[in-house]
């Protein structure tokens, strides 16, 4: 028996009609299928699958937390995750992804192994950045971090304490908005093209 056969769906044998599986991932699950993203977490799955004339229409119901290394600190911290996804199979003679919801299955096959679908459910659902909430990061990587860190006479202090955006444009004394030399840049290319 393989480590993901309890993800297993005989779909060629399923009656037609509404079937619900559930699932409990915990840390084996994540430890086996060695993905980059999450390694630790528990999620509930309710998968309810419909079985039609053509295809096989499968909705999931995600439930739990994980966890993720901290981007700034990199100690783990806890994700919430509460996501629906679908999923539509359809037997055919090879196996195919037509698109991110449609996947073609061998019909000499007649089955589905679900458990990186249900993988890559989580880690599509993790935020890009994940961080500590303001204070909670580590304070000694925290410390090393504003140590090392280069710095404009702009920066404040308490940038790897409190989430402060990056993307924030900051004020000059003489004017309303500082002007980036890149952004100047930019603008003269497209002043030079209207010309």
């Amino acid at each position: 028996m393989g480590k993901f056969d309890a993800y297993k769906i005989d779909l060629k044998n399923l009656a037609p009609g509404v079937h619900t599986f559930e699932y409990q991932l915990g840390n084996d699950f994540f430890v086996a299928i060695d993905g980059d993203e999450v390694q630790k977490g528990k999620v509930k799955v309710i998968a309810t699958v419909k079985r039609t004339s053509v295809a096989f229409e499968m909705d999931f119901q995600l439930q739990g937390t994980v966890v993720v290394p901290c981007d700034r600190c990199l100690d783990d911290m806890e994700l919430s995750i509460d996501t629906p996804n679908r999923l539509v199979v359809k037997l055919g003679k090879e196996y195919a992804e037509e698109s991110d919801e449609v996947v073609v299955v061998p019909e000499t096959e007649g089955a589905i192994n679900l458990a990186w679908f249900l993988y890559e459910f989580i880690a599509l659902s993790v935020p890009m950045k994940h961080v500590h909430a303001p204070g909670k990061c580590n304070k000694t990587m925290s410390s090393k971090l504003k140590k090392h860190a280069s710095r404009t006479a702009d920066d404040s202090e308490d940038e790897y304490e409190e989430d402060a955006s990056e993307d924030d444009i900051s004020m000059d004394e003489g004017s309303a908005t500082a002007s980036d030399p890149r952004w100047d840049a930019l603008k003269g290319l497209i002043e030079n093209n209207n010309n």
